[in-house]
């Protein structure tokens, strides 16, 4: 049987290790893609120091990946090894009410790729055909695997759960690996006037250059004070928390005007506690949780990026090898040297 190398997590000690394993065989309805390139994400992060439960025992993470298909399993019509793929992190459970009447982009119970089934932190992976979106030739692997998630979780939660509109203010709280691409995305939208809010001078400059109007930090005065000067006085049309805490959470509704959105996308295991909840009704305030993205806005940024209308020739921070990932995320972890995405390329 052949085999290959793959980072395994083992969720009873916490211990990431690069392992030889056999290479999967697609089944019906499978493909197998040789990986070109696959980003570390904070979720990556939070599995592994425990933040977030582990789904199994046992897993490859890995969810923001891009390859070659190598062979196509039972009944897979449409691709054929050789093309160039990336692959949605996720995969419906098949089994839930809404599957069962064909409503498979309402599954009941979503299936994470690199949590619930093995991801792309390897040099192969078994997806459903149904994952694959076409990557065009001019776009590097290491930008099309880092759409799969970096870029597509922001975009679905901003465009379509929040319904963010030309001309609507958005303040953004925590210019990382998801803020920037909220940055660009807002402004793809025409978002006026975008503001991001970061308590790093660096991050806020990147913010700026992104197409951001106005970036505030938050350790230097008066937030909301800010947020009401630069928006006239009404505050914000959407505030969205791409870092994943109360504290950040609480800060951006403060900052809404009337009929405002708050929109969750950083991932966080605090209570939420959001202030008197008179203000909230009084103001007509809508809190919005958000997870990932659909198939189809997988489809839609890899068509934006390849007509240049959505630039993210910047974002990849650095590249590392597969035997290299435990270190990659130790430098997430920890920001050291202010990575937007690194990217494991096997």
């Amino acid at each position: 049987m052949p085999t290959m190398r793959a980072a395994r997590f083992n969720a009873g000690n916490r211990r990431l290790t690069v392992e030889q394993v056999p290479v999967p065989e697609p089944g019906p309805g499978e493909v197998l893609v040789r990986v070109k390139a696959c980003g570390i994400c904070l979720s990556d992060v939070h599995l592994i120091d425990g933040s977030l439960p582990a789904t199994l025992p046992e897993v490859t993470p890995g969810h923001e990946s891009a390859g070659i298909v190598e062979a196509a399993g039972p009944g897979v019509a449409g691709w054929q090894p050789g093309q160039r793929v990336a692959m949605a992190g996720g995969k419906v459970c098949g089994r839930c009410r809404n599957c069962a009447h064909g409503r498979y982009e309402e599954c009941l119970d979503l299936q994470l790729m690199g949590f619930a089934y093995d991801g792309a932190w390897a040099e192969y992976v078994r997806v459903p055909a149904p994952a694959l979106t076409e990557v065009p030739d001019h776009i590097p692997f290491e930008q099309a695997a880092i759409v799969a998630d970096a870029v597509a979780t922001p975009y679905a939660g901003l465009v379509e759960r929040a319904g963010l509109r030309a001309g609507q203010s958005a303040g953004l709280w925590g210019i990382g690996g998801l803020g920037i691409h909220a940055v660009r995305i807002a402004r793809m939208v025409g978002a006026a006037p975008i503001i991001a809010v970061d308590p790093s001078e660096r991050a806020r400059a990147r913010a700026l250059e992104a197409g951001a109007d106005h970036a505030v930090d938050p350790g230097a005065g008066d937030v909301r004070a800010a947020i009401l000067a630069h928006t006239g006085g009404t505050g914000l049309d959407l505030a969205v928390d791409l870092v994943g805490a109360n504290a950040v959470l609480a800060e951006a509704a403060g900052c809404l005007g009337r009929f405002g959105k708050l929109l969750m996308v950083g991932l966080s295991t605090d209570p939420i506690q959001l202030g008197p909840g008179v203000v909230f009704g009084v103001s007509g305030h809508s809190l919005l949780g958000h997870l990932g993205y659909q198939k189809r806005h997988l489809d839609e940024l890899v068509t934006l990026v390849s007509s240049g209308r959505l630039d993210i020739s910047g974002s990849v921070s650095g590249t590392l090898a597969l035997d290299d990932i435990a270190e990659g995320v130790e430098q997430l972890a920890s920001k050291r040297g202010d990575p937007i995405r690194l990217v494991m390329l096997p």
